[in-house]
């Protein structure tokens, strides 16, 4: 976080803040849910997404599936940047990657293997186990199914001195996955959505569900029509509560209005979390409680 708030300090775009914190925490081993160190598929491969978003011209940028690569947040601004495209996903990401010189490498800690391979001795059963990895998948990944695996977002939601708004989101996503799923982050409008007009929203844990939702642009759709952040955040939660079938799992919404005033909280945790707010200048950090609701 340090990263992004110096280089508003000096006077950086959006993008740059987000994409020079993002790249700090997806390098950290200690952070269990995105780029190194984060949680693999069911297979054990690391299969990472990330968006980013300018609020200035609403340009996106956003990588899905993508493996063996440090930086998923660094790509996808490329994508952006370098593209015509919005997205890229699987092989082409990487391909993508390859092009730009962006840093490749094993993106599984050696913790993270231990922790993989201790979840597969319990849940996989021994007829499957026997003729791992050559078996049906489906049945095996509903055991990820619970929020101590299926979360883990890293957002970032800046405005700089300019009041131009940029986002950033970047993960390994939910943790055992079946290979190839993608959650909400590299999904526009779903994982999140900035607007210099209104202000900015991201979401963390159940992808499956802010994409039925379109949460974050809800929530900007929400500010458009005069809500405050706290009245935004608690209509897209709302949304979330009318889905019905479907795996339904906890989520967070991290609102910020136009004006920069935050509001997190969430449905479906059992304990709180917290967030990280700077203000006034960047030079007040706080760390708040996200509210259960």
């Amino acid at each position: 976080m340090s990263a992004a708030v110096e280089s508003v300090r000096n006077g950086r775009s959006a993008l740059d803040a987000i994409e020079a914190g993002i790249r700090v925490v997806e390098l950290d081993p200690a952070v269990r849910s995105a780029g190194l160190g984060g949680a693999p598929n069911v297979l054990g491969v690391m299969e990472c997404d990330a968006s980013i978003m300018c609020g200035a011209t609403l340009r996106t940028g956003a990588v899905g599936a993508l493996q063996d690569y440090f930086h998923a947040i660094s790509v996808a601004r490329q994508v952006m940047e370098s593209t015509p495209h919005v997205m890229l996903v699987g092989e082409g990401a990487a391909r993508f990657a390859a092009e730009i010189g962006e840093r490749k490498g094993n993106l599984l800690s050696d913790e993270a293997k231990a922790d993989y391979e201790k979840w597969i001795r319990a849940h996989v059963p021994p007829d499957l186990a026997n003729a791992w990895p050559n078996v049906p998948l489906s049945p095996v990944v509903w055991p990820s199914a619970e929020p101590e695996t299926a979360k883990g977002t890293t957002c970032f939601l800046v405005r700089t001195q300019d009041e131009n708004w940029g986002g950033g989101v970047s993960t390994s996503g939910w943790g055992y996955k079946y290979p190839g799923r993608l959650g909400d982050s590299p999904i526009i409008g779903a994982g999140m959505y900035v607007d210099n007009r209104y202000g900015a929203a991201a979401c963390t844990h159940t992808g499956e569900m802010t994409i039925r939702a379109g949460t974050a642009r809800a929530v900007i759709a929400y500010l458009k029509r005069g809500a405050s952040a706290e009245e935004a955040c608690r209509e897209a939660l709302d949304d979330l509560r009318y889905l019905k079938g479907g795996y339904l799992g906890p989520v967070i919404v991290h609102v910020m209005d136009r004006e920069g005033t935050p509001f997190v909280a969430s449905i479906g945790l059992k304990d709180s979390r917290f967030y990280w707010y700077w203000g006034e200048g960047m030079e007040k950090a706080e760390c708040r409680k996200v509210l259960l609701l």
